[in-house]
């Protein structure tokens, strides 16, 4: 297999595929604004070494004459990893070739995110796969050309979308990097699964090719998958031109495109979200009311909400890495109730569903048709198995998307509950396409036409936990957290060595707190809620020496008001009219990480 000190330059590659001379960047400089003096030097070395400012470099060139627009990971580059900077550079680019009506060419090297950044940096993801999926649904090519290694969340999100995927000779593509598994399991992954010859033996890519012979076949493929419309010279017939052909494309349902970028371009600050220079994301779409809660006085529209302690307040630990710790240790409680158990205490009518209908079952996922709070919907999510769940594999993922099409179909909404250690990771798991179902069920989520809620009920680890998160609302439960690893293995591949995960948790942001603040969720459950359970949002009863702190300790009370909660946000969401809730859901997976902080 080839090494990673064998791989030749992201630029010498576009010079091996593109037409001589061809080649036109499109990106803006990047400045580094990080106030981590350790991240600060990573980022200056790494540009020093590369000569590139991101791990990520856009533009356009022409194959065999033909205009394409290019996205290309040099994983000389902190290993090509993705932050909040890269994944901005990335749907950019994105957007301008479906604005321009370009086939895409994506040539991804990367051990996924950027583990310096954090959550916030995880759910670039969910943006770009929004970006590619608008761009399929405009009818324009996307092309994937997989390059050693290919690892992680990129794998399991654009890297796995293509219409074509070819793979570089000997490369490493898996969902989870060598190093990581070895640091959980004490270890080695088995060989020879995570190459792209033993992917192409399973139908997991369509050729296995050299960059020298990639042109030849890009050129083919686009010879067929090319509208007429768009020629090998890149010009749009006089058919096409006029106010018509300026307009924006298509989105993913039909609609509007996705809104332009905010501008200038966000860049993260230490993994927050942040935008330079303090600009304002676009407003709400036209014609969306805002959301109300009454808890909010003179009618002011309501801001992320908190219920309890998780906001740092009075009840809340005193630093960050102990209140991180906190949860993630609450979350792992053998006596936290999972979906199984919100069902019970929550759903009505609950009918179980079982497997994708095509000959597979996972039992790490619960699939259900049930009314809760008075609204019919679908309810998929991680069982946990009294803390004993097995992993999430492919096939789970394919019940789940089954539970997504069910909703697509008869308009029903559609409530994911995320509560997981991990996915499944293993050689069945490898070789039955864990990380494209991951990218397809994001592509799903993102696209999906009914009404969507997520529900951070408890551990929220990696891939398995992001493929079920995109929605119009997400909500957290107290000490539900939402992480690119498990923090051990966050801390294995920051610090060789898993001893350092409660402080690397904590830098990445990944408590509800966090996530709150950073718009990743919309509100945030008291564990384990208001002493008499009710319609109105009360701060939980965690003050006290005596006082029950978790859902754990009370999973009554906590399954109750939790009920009440998603009973309302459903029929809310039922209640919006389709055309601007997708638009608004566009706008927020648009946002993500470029978003202003709340003030302090």
């Amino acid at each position: 297999m080839t090494g990673p000190s064998d791989r030749e330059p992201v630029l010498q590659l576009i010079e091996a595929v593109l037409d001589g001379g061809s080649w036109r960047t499109w990106d803006e400089p990047v400045p580094v604004t990080t106030r981590d003096p350790g991240y600060r030097a990573d980022l200056e070395r790494a540009r020093e070494r590369t000569g590139l400012d991101e791990s990520v470099i856009t533009g356009e060139g022409r194959i065999r004459g033909r205009r394409v627009a290019v996205v290309a990971c040099e994983f000389r580059f902190l290993a090509g990893s993705i932050g909040v900077a890269a994944g901005e550079r990335l749907v950019r680019a994105v957007e301008r070739a479906t604005a321009e009506r370009l086939p895409l060419l994506a040539a991804p090297a990367s051990g996924g995110t950027r583990m310096q950044e954090g959550t916030v940096a995880f759910v670039q993801m969910v943006k770009v796969t929004a970006a590619i999926a608008g761009h399929k649904a405009a009818g324009l090519p996307y092309l994937v050309y997989l390059r050693h290694p290919t690892t992680g969340g990129v794998l399991a999100s654009w890297g796995s979308l293509g219409h074509l995927t070819a793979a570089e000779p000997g490369a490493l593509i898996g969902f989870l990097g060598p190093r990581v598994h070895r640091a959980l399991y004490g270890e080695e992954f088995p060989p020879g699964v995570q190459t792209a010859e033993n992917l192409l033996a399973h139908g997991l890519v369509d050729a296995v090719l050299s960059a020298r012979e990639l042109p030849a076949v890009v050129a083919a493929a686009l010879d067929v998958l090319c509208d007429d419309t768009v020629g090998a010279a890149g010009t749009v017939p006089p058919s096409l031109s006029g106010p018509e052909a300026a307009g924006p494309a298509a989105g993913a349902d039909g609609g509007p495109a996705a809104p332009a970028a905010p501008s200038p371009a966000g860049v993260p600050d230490g993994g927050a979200a942040t935008v330079s220079g303090g600009t304002t994301p676009p407003a709400a779409p036209p014609g969306r009311e805002p959301r109300r809660d009454r808890a909010v006085a003179d009618g002011a529209p309501a801001p992320a909400v908190t219920e309890g302690p998780a906001g740092a307040g009075p009840g809340a630990p005193a630093t960050a890495v102990s209140a991180t710790a906190d949860s993630i240790r609450r979350s792992r409680r053998p006596g936290r109730p999972g979906v199984r158990a919100l069902l019970k205490a929550a759903g009505r009518q609950v009918t179980p569903l079982s497997g994708t209908g095509a000959g597979e079952h996972d039992p790490g996922l619960l699939l259900a048709l049930a009314r809760i709070g008075g609204t019919p919907c679908v309810v998929l999510g991680h069982d946990r198995h009294d803390g004993a769940a097995p992993p999430l594999g492919p096939g789970g993922l394919r019940e789940a998307r089954r539970g997504m099409r069910i909703a697509a179909e008869l308009g029903l909404p559609l409530l994911t509950v995320v509560d997981t250690a991990g996915a499944a990771l293993s050689r069945e798991a490898e070789e039955g396409g864990l990380a494209a179902e991951i990218a397809r069920s994001l592509a799903d989520l993102v696209t999906l036409p009914a009404p969507t809620l997520c529900l951070l009920l408890g551990q929220g680890a990696g891939g398995g936990a992001l493929a079920l998160l995109p929605a119009d609302r997400v909500l957290a439960a107290e000490h539900a957290w939402l992480s690119p690893l498990p923090p051990e293995g966050a801390s294995a591949i920051l610090h060789r060595t898993t001893e350092r995960a409660d402080e690397v948790a904590a830098q990445q942001g990944v408590r509800s707190a966090d996530l709150l603040a950073h718009g990743i969720v919309d509100r945030v459950v008291a564990e384990p809620g208001p002493s008499e359970p009710g319609p109105g949002s009360g701060p939980g009863s965690g003050s006290g020496p005596d006082a029950v702190t978790d859902a754990a300790d009370d999973p009554g009370r906590f399954l109750t008001h939790l009920g009440e909660v998603l009973g309302r946000e459903l029929a809310l969401l039922r209640a919006e009219r389709p055309e601007a809730r997708l638009a608004a859901r566009r706008l927020r997976h648009r946002t993500l990480g470029v978003r202003p902080l709340p003030p302090h």
